[in-house]
């Protein structure tokens, strides 16, 4: 009995230190739905998708730092997921709605918004910014990407050309933002 409790113990003892982690997984997770329905053509549930990945990311690391199971682990997961959910998701809905009416340069701008924010989240994993963040976070910039998609039809296509740069630039640039 003594070492059936010892087990239980443990486990939840386990698991409580993997809650950020689990909470990390699931925005990849609803990262991976809204790429695959942009891919579908289904815009919509792209966007419903990603806003619900913003929603764990904004939980995790809340709860990592109330739980006190913060971790270097944790950290380079929640870049690596970021990447997917904030950057590969909203650009490829972006680019399959609107930017490949642009053939070659919407792809390139495409490419540009991933690469400058791999670049972002790079910079974030190796410095120590206590707060504020350097550049405007992946998370916004993939999130104001994702509901433009919502001003489709009302804006110009050109002005989602102007959008994706505009903010694949910010996300390199040096200013400072406070955190909240």
């Amino acid at each position: 009995m003594i070492l059936f409790q010892h087990i239980v113990d443990h486990s939840i003892k386990k698991f409580r230190s993997q809650t950020a982690n689990i909470l990390t997984i699931i925005n990849l997770g609803l990262g991976g739905f809204a790429m695959l329905y942009a891919m579908q053509g289904q815009f919509g549930l792209s966007v419903a998708f990603i806003c619900f990945a913003a929603v764990f990311d904004r939980f995790d690391g809340k709860i990592a730092r109330k739980m006190n199971i913060s971790s270097e682990l944790g950290k380079q997961l929640d870049s690596l997921c970021d990447i997917i959910s904030f950057g590969v998701a909203p650009a490829l809905l972006i680019y399959h709605s609107v930017l490949h009416e642009f053939g070659f340069a919407g792809m390139m701008f495409t490419i540009i918004f991933l690469a400058c924010g791999a670049i972002r989240l790079a910079r974030f994993n190796i410095t120590e910014q206590e707060g504020f963040f350097v550049g405007l976070p992946i998370t916004a910039a993939g999130c104001i990407l994702t509901v433009s998609y919502l001003l489709h039809g009302t804006i110009s296509e050109p002005a989602f050309m102007f959008l994706i740069l505009t903010l694949s630039f910010l996300m390199i640039s040096n200013f400072r933002i406070k955190k909240v």
